[in-house]
């Protein structure tokens, strides 16, 4: 399906050439403190931490304290097809969240993070048995398809959570701006210079919005348990973007192009996701979780370039992709976080994940991926600050299908949670 023949794209977060489908890679969409447990946490209400995936979380955010929190990944992935193996490096500066105690019983959330990610540049080369315009030439002409791509969409929010007057419930929304450019070219190269070349440009260009609405609710089984369900809504809806397809044909030997642009009016759009999840903690120390997300992408609007009797389209389509099913487990165990010792204030995080593709290549169906992660979150001791932390996580990828191509990829990521003491009262005698 593709060839092996692909560069590194460290600006953009992916090297996949799966990125060429539909809006790019998905992105996680979870931060420091839990991707070390595969990015669980629909039900995960953590005083010291900022939880993007439920905004019903952020109500549990101490009172005192400002928190900051920023990531990067590094990223080792190899790529293997038809007995080719290839290696490719990524970095890249993932996320920027902050959070604080807007008033008693409301958090407030903010910061910018990706959506989706494309990157790649691959090629594939073949031969037309006997087809070519030159008298002389009988062996055929070879022709070369080179794919590349680049963008993605990001989002900033704004959110809020909610500690309500019925015990252990919490509600909370985030409103997104979402924004980016996603564009994919393929151009079609003849050795024979009498045959015009070909090549499509692919762009789509948003500005829209995402509303995502969480709730959570605890419940203490005893001095010790407490066990919380959380459940997310994001509705979708139109992106409002006109994609735009540019079919250029080119003569090299009279240097003339015929570029015809073909545009589908607000042809895209966002699908539904709704998410649930569990947790329980223990003497709060063991921390385990379980995840469930849904993501309707059967019924999303998406533009399809097509060729009928020689006229060609570019239309808005549905049953493009297929529904997205995702499923995650994970936990962590700290000793003790306000004990005397480091080792005791270590928190030491695992997980692991299924995930069925959106993405149907050429008509089929996409990859499934399995991940595991482990991780760690050591506390930064200080003469004036004990409540930061750096996490890091370790993670595994594998990306494979009935006749496709297959991908592994190691990730690090490095997480900065800054939590600083901001609004304590000071008193003076």
């Amino acid at each position: 399906m593709f060839a092996i023949a692909l560069s590194a794209m460290a600006q953009s977060g992916t090297n996949s050439p799966y990125s060429q489908f539909g809006y790019g890679k998905l992105s996680e969409q979870s931060q420091g403190f839990n991707r070390g447990m595969n990015g669980v946490g629909l039900a995960f209400r953590e005083h010291n931490q900022v939880n993007y995936l439920n905004p019903a979380s952020y109500s549990a955010i101490d009172s005192l304290t400002f928190i900051f929190d920023v990531g990067m990944s590094l990223q080792m992935t190899n790529f293997k097809e038809n007995g080719k193996s290839k290696n490719a490096n990524n970095a890249d500066f993932e996320y920027a969240v902050g959070s604080f105690r807007l008033v008693k019983n409301v958090g407030m959330s903010f910061g910018i993070l990706p959506f989706t990610n494309v990157g790649y540049s691959f090629s594939a080369s073949s031969t037309v048995p006997g087809y070519s315009m030159a008298p002389s030439t009988s062996t055929g002409t070879t022709y070369t398809q080179n794919y590349s791509g680049n963008g993605g969409l990001r989002q900033f929010f704004i959110g809020a959570g909610w500690q309500t007057p019925l015990k252990g419930l919490s509600v909370g929304m985030n409103a997104s701006y979402l924004w980016g450019t996603v564009s994919n070219y393929i151009t079609n190269t003849y050795s024979d210079n009498n045959v015009k070349s070909l090549a499509k440009q692919y762009s789509i260009s948003a500005r829209s919005y995402k509303l995502d609405f969480g709730v959570q609710y605890s419940h203490w089984l005893n001095s010790k348990d407490i066990a919380t369900v959380g459940v997310t809504l994001t509705p979708g809806h139109s992106l409002n973007a006109d994609p735009e397809c540019l079919v250029i044909t080119s003569n090299s030997q009279s240097a003339v192009n015929d570029t015809t642009k073909l545009a589908a009016t607000d042809g895209c759009s966002l699908p539904t996701q709704l998410g649930i999840g569990f947790s329980y903690k223990h003497a709060n120390q063991w921390l385990v979780g379980l995840d469930y997300t849904l993501q309707t992408w059967s019924s999303v609007k998406f533009p399809v370039y097509g060729e009928t009797n020689g006229t060609t389209t570019y239309t808005s389509q549905t049953d493009v992709f297929s529904n997205r099913h995702k499923i995650n487990m994970g936990g962590e165990y700290c000793r003790n976080e306000n004990g005397r010792n480091l080792g005791d204030k270590i928190h030491y995080r695992f997980g692991m994940g299924y995930t069925t593709p959106y993405l149907r290549p050429n008509g089929n169906e996409g990859p499934k991926e399995f991940s595991v992660s482990a991780g760690v979150g050591i506390p930064i001791i200080n003469s004036w600050n004990n409540r930061s932390m750096l996490n890091i996580g370790f993670q595994w990828q594998n990306m494979s299908g009935n006749n496709l191509l297959t991908e592994n990829t190691f990730l690090i990521n490095i997480g900065m949670t800054f939590n600083e003491r901001w609004f304590a009262k000071w008193r003076f005698e």
